[in-house]
């Protein structure tokens, strides 16, 4: 998979709308809630240009029942896909245009994690500003290689996400 970093477009908010609404047909009342997460939902963020959605649900092993029709909006199912608890669906192949990470809904520390970081980066303009400016740099050095890109990052966005729970805690506390 190529990696590739852009400016920010104001497009990627009516992507995961258009989506939204798709995965809301599909899910039904099995949906409590639906979110944009990830760099793309983050105004003014460089980001790699995958949408990504977070469903929250009642039941997540109900979603496994949905795997079919997802496969009909070009989605590929992962299953749990290393994340206990979770399920993962992607689409567009090596060109991918949308991940879905689906969470019950009484798993808090998953669904407050992505939300957290999000809501940080929406607030925190500096901080989002220099996770754009690295992913950059790490998407020109490793165009070729996502683990390395991965890699470059870990550091920090573990660092992120420990300050946006903290935030995140003290805002909604």
């Amino acid at each position: 998979m190529k990696v590739v970093v852009t400016e920010y477009n104001d497009t990627w908010n009516h992507m995961f709308s258009e989506e939204a609404q798709k995965i809301k047909g599909i899910f039904g009342d099995e949906l409590v809630d639906i979110h944009h997460i990830g760099s793309t939902s983050v105004p003014g963020l460089k980001a790699k240009p995958i949408i990504d959605i977070m469903p929250v649900v009642k039941d997540i092993e109900k979603v496994d029942a949905f795997d079919e029709q997802m496969t009909g909006l070009g989605y590929e199912c992962m299953g749990e896909f290393g994340i206990k608890g979770r399920r993962y669906f992607r689409k567009g192949g090596d060109n991918r245009t949308h991940q879905i990470h689906v969470f019950q809904v009484d798993n808090k520390e998953a669904i407050e994690r992505h939300l957290a970081v999000r809501d940080f980066l929406r607030t925190h303009v500096e901080a989002a500003k220099q996770y754009g400016n690295l992913k950059e740099m790490l998407a020109k050095h490793y165009p070729d290689d996502i683990e390395a890109y991965m890699d470059g990052k870990d550091a920090f966005v573990k660092e992120l996400e420990r300050t946006a729970l903290y935030w995140f805690g003290n805002v909604n506390s």
